[in-house]
């Protein structure tokens, strides 16, 4: 029987009575960050706490050990810590005054959402959901600890970084088949990533990193966990509904990663300025319909995006019943290889761009024929148009000068965002637009900060108006520090605007000193600018005197 007195709390293997773990490093007097639940926590007379693996605006997830099976799982505690609070005093989490409401609806949903998944127990892409408890004044979901590695290190770990469109086919088309299954069961995950998607041992991927809507999303009332590049416009506060379709332009953005090898932009620059590109090298290798599919699915706006796990699987598989491109791809079809790059882009956007190729084109005729009936005046019929019956009389040269047409400028930031006002016609005909992109982490994505003219002013018309238009939230990747030296690290961490608490941790003498021991939150991830970074150094191993009295 295993003593848990003798298991590591980061990797629940047992170690014996060392004091660091030969398996994963962990050394046993490492305390838990503040305000997670200390280590060795017993949650519901049943779930042994360990070290903290990850956490967001939703809550915390810790590994665990299953004092009743004998089994280490996942332990995942709702802690919403814009909300609520745990003092040093108690374990019991604390609601924050006029939260109340607020508290017990998000738990609600975070209990009927692991409930639901308890349900669909058994799905080949999901971890199996073990247990749903309450305790402390909150609640938690028990999960098998799944052992695997996350895609973004199997992506990294790989000789290019990427993978071929057969091999993704295999690995990709179970989760897209468990991820309809989610939709049907009104299950929305809005956190699909390189990150959140785990491979196992045997070769097949899981769906983890589950939270409750109000934490994937800029309006909701946690604070909010998007991953950049594979979050869609929705989450960001920018006006659509969220919805299967979102999860599809995830699941898009991370197909996108395995087979073009780099993290797609953001949605937020792409709908400022859509520099979203399937490189000529992949375009020749990935077949058209693939590229196709990708197009469907990773379109900004959500009306215009794929709408359901069906339709995108039936191109991703060339369906007969898939419209590509205007063509029909069957299964032993073979596309011709694209020759050039091929730009991901609005649809609206390429409609428009058609129509204004068609007005250019009306405009260049009219010109020419204009130009063939002045040169016939001045040559054929130059009689008949300058002289009026009197060849001897001079006829007086008239000079006409246009009038500029004059227009008002209107207060652009009541008509909407600088995405929807560039876009419209009306406006595009009266002014030229030009934006300057500007962090606000108060002011919603795409919003009009400030004009350079002020409303009500009368300019001629096609006058250019230059906006400050909001970036949003201005997100840094944290990077990796772990085994550098504190103060490397420290000026690493503070030069990209985060801020740091340093937690000393207990040195034996066999580590370096002043070296970071952890780092918390979860490295490559990215986090608001400002955000508090926790720090675990080693301290300066302390020296034993030497006692005279017993020397010789």
């Amino acid at each position: 029987m295993i003593n848990t007195d003798d298991l590591c709390m980061n990797c629940m293997k047992e170690i014996g009575n060392v004091k660091q773990c030969p398996h994963c490093g962990f050394h046993v007097d490492s305390p838990q960050i503040p305000p997670y639940l200390p280590i060795r926590t017993v949650v519901s007379n049943r779930y042994l706490v360990g070290n903290l693996l990850e956490f967001n605006g939703e809550g915390a997830t810790y590994i665990g050990w299953d004092l009743t099976n004998r089994v280490a799982v996942c332990i995942r505690e709702f802690l919403p810590d814009s909300i609520s609070m745990r003092t040093q005093s108690s374990l019991v989490l604390n609601v924050l005054t006029g939260c109340e409401t607020t508290f017990r609806e998000c738990c609600q949903s975070f209990l009927e959402m692991w409930r639901q998944l308890a349900r669909l127990r058994g799905l080949s892409a999901l971890i199996s959901v073990i247990d749903i408890v309450e305790d402390f004044g909150t609640a938690y979901a028990i999960s098998e600890n799944f052992d695997g590695v996350t895609l973004r290190d199997f992506l990294l770990s790989s000789k290019t970084g990427y993978i071929q469109w057969d091999k993704a086919r295999q690995l990709f088309m179970p989760v897209l088949s468990t991820l309809g299954t989610l939709h049907s069961s009104g299950i929305i995950h809005r956190g699909i990533s390189p990150t959140t998607l785990l491979i196992g041992k045997d070769g097949k991927i899981r769906i983890s990193g589950f939270s409750i809507w109000q934490a994937r999303t800029e309006s909701g009332e946690l604070t909010p966990q998007l991953f950049n590049g594979y979050a869609a416009i929705e989450q960001y506060g920018y006006k659509g509904q969220q919805g299967v379709w979102t999860d599809i332009y995830a699941f898009a953005a991370v197909l996108y990663r395995a087979l073009i090898g780099s993290d797609p932009l953001d949605a937020p620059s792409r709908l400022l300025n859509d520099k979203l590109m399937v490189p000529a090298k992949f375009a020749e290798q990935i077949p058209a319909y693939v590229i196709n599919a990708l197009i469907n699915a990773l379109q900004i706006q959500p009306d215009d995006r794929t709408r359901s796990v069906e339709q995108l699987r039936a191109e991703l598989s060339a369906s007969p019943s898939a419209a590509v491109a205007g063509e029909q791809f069957t299964q032993n079809a073979k596309p011709e290889p694209a020759p050039k790059a091929v730009k991901i882009k609005n649809n609206k956007e390429a409609q428009k761009k058609a129509k204004a190729a068609a007005i250019k084109a009306g405009l260049i005729s009219l010109g020419a024929g204009l130009l063939v009936f002045i040169i016939l005046a001045v040559t054929v019929f130059r009689d008949d148009f300058f002289n009026s019956g009197n060849n001897n009389t001079t006829t007086s040269a008239v000079t006409t000068t246009a009038v500029a047409e004059k227009v008002t400028v209107p207060d652009f930031a009541t008509l909407g965002s600088y995405p929807e006002i560039a876009s419209n016609p009306v406006w595009a005909e009266k002014f030229t637009f030009v934006a300057n992109e500007v962090f606000d982490s108060k002011i919603k994505i795409g919003q009009i900060i400030s004009q350079s003219i002020k409303p009500n002013t009368v300019v001629d018309k096609g006058t250019t108006i230059t906006f400050k238009v909001s970036k949003g939230k201005e997100m840094v990747a944290l990077p990796n520090v772990v085994g550098l030296d504190y103060t490397a690290a420290l000026a690493t961490l503070e030069g990209l605007g985060f801020k740091c608490v340093k937690q000393d941790i207990t040195n034996d003498g066999t580590q370096t000193a002043n070296s970071i021991f952890a780092v918390s939150p979860v490295v490559s991830q990215s986090y608001e600018k400002g955000t508090t970074i926790y720090l675990q150094v080693w301290t300066v191993a302390a020296t034993t005197v030497p006692d005279e009295s017993t020397t010789a």
